[in-house]
């Protein structure tokens, strides 16, 4: 055992000498030199070490590169959207020149829901939880004057992902962008809004279709873009636990590595295009271990059972936002502190980019000044405390790895719960796609997730109540001496001026054109043997065909969902 150690150390001294590393000072405030990792006493025999390994080695307890943050530190990478394009545009530039390193964007409801700001069910909410973006001209003047090339994009939104994916294109187009090399992330995942979010267009096999053409599209045409990031942010925030929110996501991102099987993708070509998004919540070191038994599962399960034989194609890379959940109402500057300490868990997990929330968004969407600090809590933790020196510094911790051990025990209890629902071990018969999918699908069918989310949710509430959790200026030391907020509102003009636009461009295009795609968009749906969906609807985008009708176009065939009621 003591040799497995030494030889390891070894291999991540080789690595580590053979990476590039950033030109910094990695000593502590006072000076003093510190190593980029530390492990076991040379000679000191340890048990289970295989199980925490070295930085940048299978099973990347500890991280997926021997260099840890001295290497490259987490994308600061900030969740923005409000109002028109043009308001969030300003926003945008504001993040990036005060040293943001990635757009991520938040959509309103109705864009979210695949309709068109004009659309009855649209009135009231446009604009307000996050940017309006109803035709590839309002993204264009989301991105104006940033260029498309230089910079990853993230976009948070599933159910009406492939359409927004393709508007996105056409702006980078329309900017003389190759589109090939455009780099970010697009959420996707549709599984989690079955489980958590409950933002869905239509049945669940048509997304799956969708997905699947989106998944064949990026790995021959775009493939630095990755286009799923399997969320559990939002099963978090409906109510999970930790290892509820760690086992319904890894579950949903193996359902996808199914699919792209059933695809007949190589895995080791399509896998490193899945990300995975996290919430962190305010236990610190649950979350640090949630992280970490997150990539020890993913690897493990790719290589084992998925057959991935490229390091690349085990790897779990994730995006973390700070818990919104946590934030309250009641004595808001607390939230300041919330999210520095659920920021640091994060990074002391691991995190690849990082989100942290402003201290009003419980209450409205942030102003420029809140918005500011929630940006400078990532630029301090990154250039004052010094936890970018060292990989995975809690590595080793009997606590820690303790915590990881049982939470991943967890997880694979509840994966056993999930293939037993689609059949597993009962005979019956299975999804084509795959088992894990299976399960998922019978789980979403019998209300399976959203049942033990509530359960959860409901424990936590009395808790609370009974005063066994305690929240700060909630249930407890609820005196205080600050007043009340200034609050960003949107105003109602937003969307008066947003339906003027909308008509504008619907009155300059031709029709016969836009008609002419959507009917062909169509018609390919209705053919299960036709060709990827994918450049349908970047013609019918081309041709200025707004969210709403592409979306429309597709149902015709797809059809509706409607959740059975359980609880």
């Amino acid at each position: 055992m003591a040799e497995d150690i030494e030889a390891g150390r070894a291999r991540w001294q080789a690595r580590y000498d053979a990476a590039r590393k950033r030109d910094a000072d990695f000593t502590t405030l006072s000076g003093q030199q510190v190593d980029p990792v530390y492990g076991p006493r040379k000679g000191t025999e340890t048990p289970g070490f295989e199980r925490i390994g070295w930085p940048g080695e299978f099973p990347f307890t500890r991280g997926l590169y021997p260099t840890g943050y001295r290497g490259r530190t987490w994308t600061i990478r900030q969740f923005a959207g409000f109002g028109n394009a043009v308001q969030t545009n300003e926003r945008y530039k504001m993040i990036l020149a005060s040293g943001g390193g990635g757009l991520s964007v938040a959509f309103d409801m109705p864009t979210l829901m695949g309709r068109d700001s004009d659309d009855p069910q649209a009135l009231g909410e446009v604009g307000h939880c996050g940017v309006a973006v109803d035709s590839v001209a309002d993204m264009e003047v989301l991105f104006d004057g940033i260029p498309l090339g230089d910079i990853t994009t993230s976009m948070t939104i599933s159910g009406p992902a492939v359409p927004m994916f393709c508007m996105y294109l056409v702006a980078a187009e329309r900017q003389g962008v190759d589109t090939g090399t455009l780099n970010g992330t697009l959420q996707t995942d549709i599984f989690k809004e079955y489980i958590a979010q409950k933002e869905w267009l239509y049945p669940p096999e048509p997304h799956l279709r969708l997905i699947g053409d989106l998944m064949e599209y990026c790995a021959e045409n775009v493939p630095a873009f990755k286009p799923l990031s399997v969320s559990g942010y939002h099963i978090r925030e409906a109510g999970a636990t930790a290892a509820q929110e760690l086992a319904f996501t890894l579950a949903d991102g193996f359902g996808y590595v199914e699919l792209g099987l059933s695809r007949g993708l190589d895995v080791d070509r399509f896998a490193p295009g899945l990300s995975f998004f996290f919430d962190a919540h305010i236990d610190f070191f649950e979350e640090i271990a949630k992280f970490r038994a997150a990539r020890r599962i993913w690897a493990r399960w790719m290589r084992d059972r998925y057959g991935a034989t490229s390091e690349k194609a085990q790897w779990l890379r994730f995006h973390t936002q700070t818990a919104g959940v946590s934030l309250t109402a009641q004595q808001p500057y607390n939230n300041v502190v919330r999210t520095a300490v659920e920021a640091l868990s994060a990074i002391m997990g691991g995190t690849n980019s990082l989100h942290t929330n402003a201290l009003d968004e419980t209450l409205a969407l942030p102003t420029e000044q809140s918005a500011e600090i929630a940006l400078r809590t990532q630029q301090v933790l990154m250039e004052e405390t010094g936890v970018v020196n060292v990989a995975d510094p809690l590595g080793g911790s009997y606590y820690v790895e303790a915590l990881t051990d049982q939470i991943e025990a967890e997880a694979e209890r509840i994966f056993e719960r999930i293939l037993h629902m689609g059949g597993g071990d009962s005979g019956a018969a299975e999804h084509p796609i795959g088992p894990m999918t299976s399960g998922i699908l019978a789980g979403i069918d019998n209300g399976w997730f959203s049942s033990e989310i509530a359960e959860s949710a409901f424990q936590y509430q009395q808790a609370l109540e009974k005063g066994e959790k305690r929240i700060v200026g909630v249930n407890c030391h609820t005196g205080t001496v600050s007043g009340e907020l200034e609050i960003l509102r949107v105003g109602h003009e937003v969307e008066r001026e947003q339906k003027r636009a909308l008509a504008r461009r619907r009155a300059d295009r031709d029709p016969a054109v836009t008609g002419s795609a959507l009917a062909a968009l169509t018609a390919a749906v209705r053919d299960p043997a036709e060709r990827n969906l994918i450049p349908l609807i970047m013609d019918a985008v081309r041709a200025e065909a707004t969210l709403g009708e592409i979306c429309g176009a597709m149902g015709e065939e797809f059809g509706t969902y409607t959740e059975d009621p359980r609880f």
